[in-house]
């Protein structure tokens, strides 16, 4: 029996998407789902591959053609179980990692944990040039969760959850690694950093870099997204990462049921600067991380702001979903 896949020919899709910036077409949501499923799938050959990644960067993404790359991307993983708490499951993307400042994502990370609410974060593992926030939870003795059972067991315990997105979505960990081979980023970068990898609603922190993205990801919230995955917070990225700049707070919009609401107001720079690691190298940041929670050194005010909200959304999506929970239970009743 030949259980090879079935090609898929890509060559209607590049000629619609590989005219250039001013000539190409946005495909439709569902030829995007079709066409990423069949990437995902290892049935576009590496020569059309290239083409796709390539007009598709030259080109940019529409909200439909990310709304339905994203239906293939979440389709091609388990998700993860809704864990048992009194808030939804709190999503944290963390592929940048950080050149110049502290990347405190793990500070962010621990102290919603501390706050009852189950935390995953996933991302890399490394990347030269950069600290990454798996390696400073390693410095931390926070192992990285290999399985979804793994990660469950994190939650249990009080602790986030950091999953390689080898594991928890090896098929879009390929795509993410053709960037080695063409040497740009492709459409998956956007992707894994707005995917909601629950099986329930869940609240997920994304961040932009480049204002274009501010402008396409605003307007995928608020129409484009499944109302019942969740709700979403949208800032500018610390470095690329999704925690509260300790020197100046970003601008922070909570996109729910399609409406967007701005939680924080985009500040100055502080006057006097807030104590910070005097390295950011992994060992160093872990250190003061631990020193942060154990009292001994300030939450910069951003962050502890951030970590507020994000709790606070989070038990409201929880009481949301638990209460569409019981009224189906008496509709299925009676």
């Amino acid at each position: 029996m030949n259980t090879e896949p079935t090609s898929f020919p890509a060559a209607r899709f590049i000629k619609e998407i590989g005219r250039g910036k001013k000539g190409a077409r946005s495909l439709s949501r569902d030829d995007a789902r079709d066409l990423y499923a069949a990437m995902l799938d290892g049935r576009v050959s590496d020569l059309e591959m290239g083409g796709l990644m390539l007009a598709m960067r030259i080109k940019g993404e529409s909200v439909d053609e990310i709304a339905g790359f994203l239906d293939a991307g979440e389709a091609s993983f388990e998700p993860l179980a809704v864990p048992a708490a009194a808030f939804a499951p709190i999503v944290i993307p963390s592929y940048n990692g950080s050149r110049q400042m502290p990347n405190l994502t793990p500070l962010l990370a621990l102290l919603l944990a501390r706050g009852g609410a189950p935390v995953l974060i996933h991302g890399v593992i490394n990347d030269p040039g950069r600290v990454t926030t798996a390696e400073i939870l390693h410095e931390l003795q926070i192992a990285p969760a290999g399985s979804l059972a793994k990660a469950a067991a994190l939650f249990a315990q009080g602790l986030p959850a950091f999953m390689p997105v080898d594991a928890l979505a090896p098929r879009m960990a390929h795509l993410l690694s053709l960037r080695r081979v063409l040497g740009v980023r492709n459409s998956t970068h956007t992707l894994v950093k707005i995917m909601q990898p629950f099986a329930g609603a869940a609240l997920r922190l994304v961040s932009y870099t480049h204002p274009e993205y501010l402008t396409m990801l605003s307007e995928y919230f608020s129409r484009a997204a499944p109302v019942d995955k969740g709700d979403a917070f949208l800032m500018r990225g610390t470095e690329g990462e999704t925690v509260a700049n300790a020197k100046r707070a970003q601008q922070i919009e909570w996109f729910h049921d399609h409406q967007c609401t701005t939680l924080v107001q985009k500040q100055a720079p502080v006057d006097e600067m807030p104590p910070l690691p005097a390295q950011s190298d992994a060992a160093t940041t872990a250190a003061w991380i631990r020193a942060a929670l154990e009292g001994r050194e300030p939450v910069p005010a951003p962050i502890a702001e951030q970590v507020e909200h994000c709790l606070h959304v989070a038990k409201l999506l929880r009481q949301k979903q638990d209460r569409h929970h019981e009224r189906n239970s008496n509709i299925e009743d009676n």
